[in-house]
């Protein structure tokens, strides 16, 4: 039998104009539900006056690329494809410079969703976590470095699964923006060194199958291809 492995380690690109790549450790990745009013529409989920928001733990995150191998147990979860940012700076009550200063990489992920099992909790009024934090249930590419000349507020954010564009969003549909969002999850939960922001999913989400190709974008910046394998537990 396969077990699942947490071994999963930040990823950063290098830049021209660094010689090395920054280590991060690995932390929680703070998420963001319905910050697409398209996405909650599809779904016929009420548009959030405030950021929805949820943790998933580090040993949910896996590396987007190669094969994307997920526990059989959790067979077919539904993609959600997000800009994610990664976090270099401690974080707490933050202001808005101080949340751009505290980017220190911008990638693309996946929010993968018990879709079924989330529906029944909802309609239970219980809490999220048994379809939303599961073990490999936060998909992240590598991250690429940020500074002022990027619009975090004018990315695209696709997904293609088997050849198929199935989600082409752009982040300035986000119905809160980064900043104020990074602020805003400041004040509940600090941010740390290591810990990653993903900032919600545009329409089109779907369920995943094994053997799913699945190439990611956000704009120019980041790319991101995998093949779904479920492994037996």
């Amino acid at each position: 039998m396969a077990s699942f492995s947490c071994d999963y380690r930040h990823r950063f690109e290098y830049s021209s104009s660094k010689d090395f790549a920054p280590s991060f450790p690995v932390g929680k990745a703070v998420c963001v539900g319905r910050n697409y009013a398209d996405h909650a529409a599809e779904l016929n989920n009420p548009v959030p006056e405030e950021p929805l928001l949820f943790i998933k733990p580090a040993t949910a995150m896996v590396a987007f690329s190669g094969n994307l191998k997920l526990p059989r147990r959790f067979a077919n979860p539904h993609y959600e494809t997000e800009m994610t940012l990664l976090i270099g700076k401690k974080l707490c009550c933050c202001t808005a410079t101080e949340a751009r200063n505290a980017i220190a990489g911008v990638g693309v992920g996946l929010d993968l969703t018990l879709r079924t099992l989330q529906n029944s909790l909802k309609a239970k009024g219980y809490p999220w976590e048994r379809a939303k934090a599961f073990d490999g249930s936060c998909v992240l590419s590598i991250f690429a470095a940020v500074d002022t000349t990027i619009n975090l507020q004018n990315l695209a954010v696709c997904l293609w699964r088997n050849g198929e564009l199935v989600q082409d969003g752009n982040t300035g549909q986000m119905l809160f923006a980064v900043l104020p969002l990074l602020c805003e999850i400041s004040r509940s939960f600090t941010l740390m060194p290591g810990d990653v922001v993903m900032t919600g999913t545009p329409q089109g989400v779907g369920e995943l199958k094994e053997g799913d190709k699945l190439v990611a974008e956000l704009g120019t910046l980041v790319a991101a291809e995998a093949t779904v394998i479920l492994e037996n537990d």
